[in-house]
């Protein structure tokens, strides 16, 4: 029969065990357990078997991806789920006076614009520093009203933001729109030209058909120019033979 000592120390350290296991499951969060208890149950009635069980997870980043809009609603304010109060509370720690810009497409007219963090404005980027993801210039900064497409939601949205961007930078916000715009000027220049060779072929020939006009008249008139003559010449005949009376 086992001692008082031994039942007291057997009870103590199984009771140690449980509190450990319990403050280890306290430090998990609800994926975690799930895991644990999953792996526990495997373990003690799977036969010794291990079997480690993938499921989807969903972190704070995931919610914050499908729920998060540049420009919230009053409808998206009103949803009670604790999803839209996590991104709302993110939401509203961004500062939404100056964006921070994505201009690594711009050549293909794709721009990405999102809200200043707390720490980029503790730093002047956006503000005192150019506004481009992937610029830090600081001299020749001006700020700019740029009117935002973007798709969100299934749905087409506008808003007109500010961006302040260096020089260089700033070229990049209309290079498409300037490119567009030369292309559309040198098709114009073309097709002007070819109009006004059109018309100057046009031109040359009229005036071909105009000489070649003035030519035929001259003959014309230097036939009925040598008829008058010989009417002349048969009336002297005429009167040669039949004189007049003296």
């Amino acid at each position: 029969m086992a001692s008082s000592a031994t039942i007291r120390s057997e009870i103590y350290d199984r009771e140690e065990r449980k509190q450990q296991y319990q403050a280890h499951i306290r430090g998990l969060n609800a994926y975690e357990r799930h895991k644990k208890f999953l792996k526990d149950y495997v373990r003690f009635y799977g036969k010794g078997k291990s079997v480690e069980v993938k499921l989807p997870v969903k972190t704070d980043h995931d919610t914050l991806r499908e729920g998060y809009r540049f420009i919230r609603s009053e409808e998206d304010d009103l949803n009670p789920s604790w999803e839209q109060r996590l991104v709302k509370r993110y939401y509203d720690k961004l500062f939404k006076e100056f964006c921070i810009a994505d201009m690594s497409r711009y050549k293909t007219g794709k721009m990405g614009l999102r809200w200043r963090t707390e720490k980029e404005v503790m730093s002047g980027k956006g503000q005192f520093m150019c506004g481009s993801k992937q610029c830090d210039e600081k001299d020749g900064l001006a700020s700019y009203e740029v009117n935002f497409s973007y798709h969100e939601a299934g749905e087409d949205k506008q808003a007109l933001v500010k961006l302040v961007a260096c020089e260089r930078c700033s070229e990049k916000l209309y290079y498409k729109r300037r490119k567009e715009g030369e292309k559309s000027d040198s098709k114009e220049k073309k097709k002007h030209k070819r109009k006004r060779n059109r018309s100057s072929s046009e031109d040359d020939t009229d005036e071909e058909e105009r000489r070649k006009g003035k030519k035929g008249k001259s003959k014309s008139v230097g036939s009925d120019d040598r008829e008058g003559k010989d009417d002349e010449n048969f009336d002297e005949y005429m009167e040669g033979m039949f004189p007049g009376k003296g």
